[in-house]
């Protein structure tokens, strides 16, 4: 099921099949699993250099995805002192993305950031003031931002996203808009990203249902994608379902179940045109947690539950650490 589904995203002849986006995994993760937490390298497929959407994991996902062998159109200069891991790090990634404040959403970054070029740190406002305050603020770690408690290093500088107005990207081809998003009583953020080809993605950090939430963020969410749906613009989601439908709801604590997941995305079709709005849709699972119960694989479970009730006709892509892939 799960190489069929593979094909299904990546060679499709559907109106999703020209890829706008390429993407790496850095880590797939959510939870425990350290060396392999929420992560995403994104470009334009005309372009060369890359942001990251999230950054639990950044060096270590290097690693693994040049292991795979997912680099190989990137040469590292002859008079560059770097090894590959190190030329990317420095010279491609042009900016990070973070969704909310969470410590498996960043820590990538941070561990990075001694050894880690200049360059901007997006996010709502809410989420870079979080940044600032608790973690480079020389107690937690050196402040290597550009405001924030003690001598400022300067070397991220914070650039505050809008729902309304898109930002151009520096040094990419990409522009990009946040939303918010509710995540058990923090600001998450869904990033809408945008190339120059008017294709656009779509990326939520950590977000409970608005029906477990109180909450109308995923209702204003589609809201904005259904005109980018109905002009054959949205390449594909990349969302979180964090727990299989066997968790209840008051221990979700702001994440999604394939039950959750499947109402959330029919509200979409609804909003997108109705019945068959979304048919051909890539859905990129992403954030699924880590269990240390035996006889317990809720990548498995996740994966059964969402194809046993996807009635939408969207197609269900589950990314592994080192793994590149287009939308």
């Amino acid at each position: 099921m799960f190489k069929k589904s593979l094909f299904i995203l990546l060679c499709s002849f559907s109106a999703y099949a020209q890829a706008g986006f390429d993407i790496i995994t850095l880590g797939s993760k959510g939870g425990i699993q350290d060396g392999n937490l929420t992560a995403f390298l994104i470009k334009d497929s005309l372009d060369n250099n890359y942001i990251t959407l999230d950054a639990g994991t950044v060096v270590n996902g290097l690693i693994a995805a040049e292991q795979k062998q997912a680099f190989q159109d990137i040469d590292v200069p002859k008079n560059s002192p770097y090894t590959k891991v190190g030329y990317i790090l420095r010279e491609k990634i042009k900016g990070y993305f973070i969704s909310h404040a969470h410590l498996d959403h960043l820590a990538g970054m941070i561990i990075a950031s001694p050894d880690d070029s200049n360059k901007p740190i997006y996010g709502l406002p809410s989420v870079t003031e979080i940044i600032s305050e608790t973690y480079f603020n020389w107690r937690a770690w050196p402040n290597f931002g550009s405001s924030g408690q003690g001598y400022q290093l300067g070397k991220y500088q914070y650039h505050d996203l809008s729902p309304q107005k898109w930002l151009l990207i520096k040094d990419t081809h990409l522009q990009a808009k946040a939303l918010p998003l509710s995540h058990a009583g923090i600001e998450s953020s869904a990033f809408i990203i945008k190339n120059n080809q008017k294709q656009v993605m779509v990326y939520l950090g950590d977000t409970g249902a608005d029906s477990v939430e109180q909450s109308d963020q995923l209702n204003n969410l589609w809201s904005t994608l259904a005109p980018y749906i109905k002009n054959k613009q949205l390449k594909g989601i990349m969302i979180e379902t964090s727990f299989t439908n066997d968790v209840p709801e008051r221990s979700l604590y702001g994440h999604l179940t394939p039950k959750l997941l499947l109402e959330e995305l029919a509200l979409l079709e609804y909003k997108a045109g109705g019945k068959g709005a979304l048919t051909g849709l890539p859905i990129v699972i992403t954030h699924i947690k880590y269990s240390l119960l035996k006889k317990t694989n809720p990548l498995t479970v996740i994966q059964q539950q969402l194809n046993a009730g996807n009635t939408l006709g969207v197609t269900f892509h589950f990314p592994v650490q080192g793994e590149r892939f287009s939308l």
